[in-house]
């Protein structure tokens, strides 16, 4: 047969092997008598196809073959005469059959045969024929040995010819790990540079803003070196206007030596500026009646609440309200506000241990609360009274620049003392005030000033243009509706008692009586008012004290005053 076969009939065919492409090779399976007829009791030379060396293809006369092992792909044992060929041609056939051993064939076919082993066709094996078929074999070498393929030509390959296997690659888990870093690397550098330019966005906006609150401070307080000029000029303006100032009168209170020491607190809102005003206790004051009196006597005898009027009516003051400070709380107010440093100006004695020093004299001497006191209440032998009462300004001013400037925080300490506030003054207001006075303080802006005052208690021109007029109001403000007119009184007459005279004259006639004073003789009485308002006021002084009208005339008077009277030696007091 000359057709190749194609692996259905397996009755006919037998499996010898695989060719070098993996390939099944068969041949055609002898039959029942052929078998019978080669068997090795037949003594039938044909028994060498099962190892005897028959060859099932060759035609013609069969001739005896020596018996050789049987190698399905060529290779002939030691022994034999020719190695076997399956893919050779048949005998008759006109070609020579391969012989001997290849050894470059077998390496071939034995890794051709482990590519093979990767799939082989599952094959029944052939059953034995029942009926005879004689058939011509098929042409050995067209049946073993398939067409050699072009390489040029497309090979058929299936995919059952082909084994994949995966294998895992270690340097992909580091190219992955790698990717994966230098993705957050640049995410990081990233998310700086993002943080990085709200860092600077956040920082010229901070400088913008402290740029515009220091030049605005500045020009606040002009400062600034373009608006110094101007600035002085509305700051000059502003002082020669009308003003707003807060007073409180303090009245410290010695528990242990007695005596009292009396100061205003000023605070000018105006000009910003915070000021003590030192009052002498020889400062003449009117009482409740009417009389003359010293302002020691008025706080002993009137209390607070009289003589922060006559205080007003001398100085034409608003006073807000009375502070009344004993020893005791000075002393627990520089504890709790953590000590004062000033400069002291004389040794105090410890009036509890004679022979030594309390209080040292020198530069920032830092004092607790009893030194404090000690210092503010110290009059040595021969001593001005004025001098006792700067140094309790000086412990007054370094209590001011320890304070909180928080009104709360001031409040707080003024609710520790736990001192009963006289009314109409509570404790939040007066913590409020000083700490608009610590404020002042800390920035400089304060001072303490001492009024003036005369042998006879009286005020002189001098002290009321410069403490009266300029600290505590400029001028003196118009009495309202029910207040009595003030009338300084200067005995110019040469004799003391028609001061006495004038002023309970002026008293029955419904007016406030102001010392004014004394002054060198003068031949003639005048009465002097400072506007046209005035003018009919101050013709009824003059006919309230028995002085002609010509006597009224227009001009400056005291700053403590609506209308000032000077009494010449015309006046007789009658």
């Amino acid at each position: 047969m000359n057709d190749r076969y194609d692996g259905y009939d397996q009755q006919n065919y037998e499996l010898v092997g695989y060719d070098e492409f993996g390939q099944p090779v068969y041949r055609q399976a002898p039959s029942y008598e052929q078998h019978a007829n080669n068997s090795p009791t037949s003594g039938n030379p044909g028994d060498a196809a099962y190892g005897y060396g028959y060859d099932p293809y060759a035609t013609g006369q069969q001739q005896p073959v020596p018996p050789q092992s049987y190698d399905p792909y060529g290779g002939a044992q030691q022994g034999s005469s020719g190695g076997y060929d399956p893919y050779g041609p048949a005998a008759g056939s006109g070609q020579q059959p391969r012989v001997g051993y290849h050894p470059e064939q077998q390496q071939q076919q034995q890794q051709q045969q482990a590519q093979a082993t990767a799939y082989i066709p599952q094959q029944a094996p052939p059953a034995p024929q029942q009926q005879p078929r004689p058939a011509a074999p098929p042409e050995p070498q067209q049946q073993a040995r398939p067409r050699q393929q072009d390489e040029s030509e497309p090979r058929d390959y299936r995919t059952e010819q082909f084994e994949f296997v995966e294998e895992p690659d270690e340097n992909s888990e580091d190219v992955i790990d790698w990717l994966k870093f230098t993705e957050s690397r640049t995410e990081r550098r990233e998310e700086a540079r993002r943080r990085g330019r709200n860092r600077i966005v956040a920082l010229v906006v901070v400088l913008a803003l402290c740029l515009a609150g220091g030049i605005g401070y500045l020009w606040s307080a002009g400062k600034l070196p373009f608006l110094s000029d101007d600035a002085a000029k509305a700051g000059g303006a502003a002082a020669a206007g009308p003003q707003n100032r807060d007073v409180i009168v303090v009245h410290l209170h010695n528990t242990k030596g007695g005596g009292t020491s009396t100061a205003l607190l000023v605070n000018n809102t105006t000009t910003k500026q915070g000021t003590t005003v030192l009052l002498p206790n020889t400062l003449g004051v009117t009482d409740e009646e009417g009389s003359s009196t010293t302002l020691a006597k008025s706080v002993d005898a009137d209390g607070s609440s009289g003589t922060s009027d006559s205080i007003d009516t001398l100085l034409g003051t608003d006073i807000e309200g009375t502070w009344r400070l004993d020893t005791p709380f000075l002393s627990n107010l520089v504890e709790l506000v953590g000590n004062i440093d000033i400069d002291t100006d004389t040794d105090v004695p410890d009036p509890a241990k004679k022979g030594t020093v309390l209080v040292h004299k020198g530069k920032q001497q830092t004092l607790s609360g009893a030194p404090a006191v000690a210092y503010a209440t110290y009059r040595a032998k021969g001593e001005a009274e004025t001098a006792q009462l700067m140094r309790f300004g000086q412990v007054m001013q370094g209590i001011l620049r320890k304070i909180s400037s928080d009104p709360q925080a001031a409040t707080t300490t003024v609710q520790t003392l736990t001192q009963i506030i006289e009314p109409p003054l509570t404790e939040k207001d007066l913590g409020a005030f000083l700490a608009k006075l610590a404020d002042h303080a800390k920035e400089g802006d304060y001072k303490t000033a001492l009024l003036p005052v005369q042998q006879d208690g009286s005020l002189s021109k001098a002290a009321a243009d410069s403490v009266v007029k300029d600290v505590l109001g400029g001028t003196v403000k118009a009495p309202s509706s029910g207040d009595s007119l003030r009338v300084s009184v200067e005995n110019a007459t040469g004799v003391k008692a028609r001061t006495e005279l004038a002023r309970v004259a002026l008293v029955n006639g419904g007016y406030t009586y102001v010392s004014g004073g004394t002054d060198t003789a003068a031949a003639a009485s005048s009465v002097t008012y400072a506007d046209a308002d005035s003018k009919q006021d101050a013709v009824e002084v003059a006919k309230t004290l028995n002085l002609p009208t010509s006597a009224v005339k227009k001009g400056e008077t005291t700053a403590n005053a609506d209308v000032s009277v000077v009494l010449g030696q015309n006046y007789t007091g009658k």
